[in-house]
């Protein structure tokens, strides 16, 4: 029979492991650790502490994800990862951003630079679970890209062929997000799909 002390470590592994070894502070006080007792794993050299009230197990072996699972914790999981960032996650285009992309809520207000933040409301449908990260679907991160393509539209074009192309999403899905799209994201993804079927 575990002690009170194993079921605790126990738990703290489990929900541990649903987030690349990270967990937040809040959830370990949650779990039944109190503030004084997260001091003493860290100072133990039992937990780091990556960031401000976020901690991940030491020796937690390392994933392609990993730091993005930090990000959306950092947001409170209110956030979710976005834009050029998802289509990483998710494989398609050329998008190589050097900081990491997240839609938060409107009211967010913490900030670092080391993110892009974009201000939104998240339909619940919208974002999915993907190697433990909080991610907007294809469809979202294709409208997403659409509307934030004037920098460089070839970022939204290259991840719509992809996407369309390993059947992440499809052409009549796509069309349909477009009609609720600002006139220049919609006209993007149209030409898009258009060039795409005469290729």
């Amino acid at each position: 029979m575990r002690s009170p002390r194993q079921d605790l470590r126990v738990r703290l592994m489990e929900l541990a492991g649903s987030q690349a070894g990270y967990f937040t502070a809040a959830q370990a006080k949650d779990l039944g650790y109190s503030y004084q007792a997260q001091k003493h794993h860290v100072d133990h050299g039992n937990w780091v502490r990556v960031d401000r009230g976020i901690f991940r197990i030491v020796g937690w072996p390392s994933g392609p994800s990993d730091s993005l699972v930090r990000w959306v914790l950092w947001t409170r999981q209110l956030g979710a990862v976005s834009h050029d960032t998802a289509a990483t996650v998710w494989d398609v285009g050329v998008a190589n951003p050097v900081k990491v992309h997240l839609t938060v809520p409107p009211g967010f207000r913490a900030n670092d630079d080391l993110v892009i933040l974009h201000r939104a409301v998240l339909d619940p449908a919208d974002v999915i679970m993907r190697d433990a990260v909080r991610v907007t679907t294809p469809l979202r991160t294709l409208a997403d890209l659409a509307e934030s393509a004037s920098t460089d539209p070839e970022i939204a074009v290259s991840a719509i062929d992809d996407a369309v192309a390993r059947g992440l999403v499809t052409r009549r899905a796509l069309l349909e997000r477009a009609d609720g799209l600002s006139p220049r994201a919609a006209g993007l993804i149209r030409d898009a799909l258009s060039e795409q079927r005469a290729s």
